[in-house]
């Protein structure tokens, strides 16, 4: 957490005129195009990044769909998860966020510039009308974005069990899943690390609502969550076996003459 807290402290000065302007903005939002509202946002995005020196290396953002609405779902780890993703968008994004936690500076009004939404966890009736919206707005072409693990407990790249009702929201607009895959984005503010922060975003395949339309929300849920766990493990796996193939290479160099001649 002490990285956290630094881009808290040196980015203290910088604090009260970002708040005024993303307040105004915020209060205003009729009176800005998306692309402003992005710009917005993703300039708070760019200190916090820059200020934390985590580098996040994005993949199959092509992937996202153009036009239309649709709902991401991706796995939790932590803090940097929702300004990962985000900050890989050429769309307004909105966001599901637990209400208790939506009322820090700074995400409140992230939250309230790009129209997301705060979700009163272990509420039905909260979560029925959310549901309701998001499902609303992504069917009149909004994209959101939602956790659907609904927190995260240092699990680090380990998933937590997906829960169903999240689904709905993509079975009553018809919209597109859109799972995401998040690799090591849990190191951004967790634990003391020196230097910087490496952390992945993968865009998987979107899934048509054609593909889940006769499906339960149980099964959707083991289906998103079953591709976002296969993405995680190839890349770890991968990564395995490229530090396998070094330590291989180095021992050949230093101990084995006949291979480098």
């Amino acid at each position: 957490m002490y990285r956290f807290y630094w881009v808290i402290f040196i980015n203290l000065f910088r604090v009260p005129a970002v708040l005024t302007n993303l307040e105004y903005m915020a209060k205003h939002k009729e009176n800005y195009s998306e692309e402003k509202k992005i710009k917005a946002i993703k300039s708070v995005i760019r200190m916090i990044r820059h200020s934390a020196h985590i580098h996040t290396k994005v993949y199959g953002a092509e992937k996202l769909p153009e036009e239309g609405g649709y709902i991401m779902y991706a796995n939790h780890q932590g803090k940097w998860d929702a300004l990962g993703i985000f900050d890989a968008q050429t769309r307004l994004l909105s966001v599901v966020m637990d209400e208790a936690k939506s009322y820090v500076p700074l995400t409140k009004q992230v939250i309230d510039l790009c129209n997301g939404k705060r979700l009163v966890l272990n509420d039905p009736r909260s979560g029925v009308k959310i549901i309701g919206e998001m499902a609303e707005e992504a069917e009149a072409g909004r994209s959101f974005l939602i956790f659907p693990e609904g927190g995260y407990n240092h699990n680090h790249n380990n998933l937590q069990e997906f829960k169903a009702g999240s689904f709905k929201a993509s079975l009553k607009s018809k919209t597109p899943i859109v799972p995401v895959a998040l690799v090591d984005s849990y190191k951004a503010f967790e634990g003391i690390r020196i230097g910087v922060i490496k952390t992945e975003v993968h865009f998987l395949d979107p899934i048509p609502y054609e593909e889940f339309k006769d499906m339960k929300t149980p099964e959707i849920a083991e289906m998103v969550k079953g591709q976002i766990e296969d993405k995680i493990n190839s890349v770890l796996a991968e990564r395995k076996q490229k530090k396998k193939n070094y330590r291989r290479q180095l021992r050949s160099f230093f101990f084995n003459k006949e291979d480098r001649d």
